[in-house]
């Protein structure tokens, strides 16, 4: 019998069972498919840049999971040879019309009083920093933000299993989550396609498929899949080298040459698929900033289904009337941002310790109206990185 069984291996399970075992305990993690294949894989791998010095738990959640991802990506590469693709890129952030040029300038002003650059850039400037960008229309404002990062999903991932492995995790794929066995206020069991499993604890961790199984614990989260799509194009040289935000919409080039276009946010359940709609604007979005780009070749396309919540906020933290289970689930589009972090503070409250961030803010059972709250006006991290 495992000490911890972790249900879905997508960023969030596959870095808690890391930080757990590295504790010592016995980890035991299913995914109904292969791990680190659903929107974790799909992403684009953006960290922004957060405030160190806040009371606001989800800032200091963010500030947390930034300060380890330098560490962990070192770590990981030295334990797996899987280099995850972490660099300190910096972004620059545009807006080429007024509203969206109101809430850059506040975004920067913000930036100024935490601490964080967010340099104000001309349009001779902007040619400087980034020869190839030259954006179709008026440019209302740009803004450099060197201290944005960038990991590559599908490499941090593949490290992530690999160095679970080496620490006696028992990763299990094509097992899925069908109830659970519960006694008294304890979860004895998890029934699955592939029989009982027990454990001493378990953390539903499903991301945009966590609601179905929360409910069959009693609680009836507000998680929704929005769905992301994305296009890979291949360029023959690298023409940026930093991150391009405009919006919710972003570039983000690879020292490969490869350059990742994303995102849209369709409302439209659990289906998977990339349209031609979806594909065409953002070919015309990257092709309005980078005109050079019309030569580029479409390598891939596909979509992630994100865990959107109402309140724009993750649910972490124990499961109310159940002593053994916990969630860590509904990041939306900051899974891989917060997926440090948020490992920390669950391995230490399923550890028995008390977390170094007030989870209450988080916990599965608070007041959420989807009525009052549209679930596409939580704080996606493009548009609002300064958590």
């Amino acid at each position: 019998m495992s000490d911890c069984l972790i249900v879905g291996g997508g960023v969030i399970g596959l870095s808690l069972a890391y930080e757990l075992a590295g504790h010592g305990l016995q980890v035991r993690l299913i995914d109904a498919g292969q791990p680190g294949r659903e929107a974790s894989w799909a992403g684009a791998g953006i960290l922004p840049p957060a405030w160190s010095d806040s009371d606001n738990p989800l800032e200091q959640l963010t500030a947390l999971s930034n300060a380890l991802h330098a560490q962990w990506s070192a770590d990981l590469l030295k334990t797996t040879g899987n280099d995850n693709g972490f660099r300190r890129s910096g972004a620059i952030y545009l807006a080429r019309d007024a509203d969206e040029a109101r809430r850059l300038v506040q975004f920067a002003t913000l930036a100024g009083s935490r601490g964080i650059t967010a340099q104000r850039l001309s349009a001779a400037s902007l040619v400087e920093l980034e020869s190839s960008l030259l954006p179709r229309g008026m440019l209302e404002a740009a803004y450099h933000v060197p201290a944005e990062c960038q990991i590559r999903n599908p490499r941090h991932l593949k490290a992530l299993v690999i160095a679970c492995a080496q620490r006696g995790v028992e990763i299990s794929p094509n097992v899925s989550a069908e109830d659970f066995e519960i006694r008294g206020e304890r979860v004895c069991g998890v029934r699955t396609n592939r029989g009982l499993l027990r454990a001493d604890a378990v953390c539903v961790t499903t991301g945009a498929w966590s609601a179905a199984l929360m409910k069959k614990l009693g609680v009836t989260p507000h998680i929704k899949p929005i769905r992301g799509q994305m296009v890979l194009l291949s360029t023959a040289r690298p023409m940026l080298s930093r991150i391009i935000n405009e919006g919710s919409r972003y570039l983000v080039p690879r020292v490969d040459g490869r350059l990742l276009v994303g995102s849209t946010e369709d409302d439209v359940g659990f289906d998977r698929g990339t349209t031609a709609a979806g594909v065409a604007g953002l070919l015309d979005f990257a092709l309005s900033l980078v005109g050079d780009l019309d030569s580029a070749t479409i390598e891939r396309t596909w979509a992630g289904l994100r865990p959107a919540t109402s309140d724009g906020l993750p649910y972490l933290g124990a499961l109310p009337g159940v002593e053994n289970a916990f969630v860590a689930a509904g990041h939306f589009r900051s899974g891989l941002q917060l997926s440090t972090g948020t490992a920390v503070v669950m391995s230490q409250l399923i550890r028995g310790e008390q977390p170094q961030i007030d989870l209450s803010m988080f916990r599965a059972d608070r007041d959420v109206s989807p009525s009052e709250t549209s679930i596409l006006a939580a704080r996606p991290a493009r548009e609002a990185p300064l958590h």
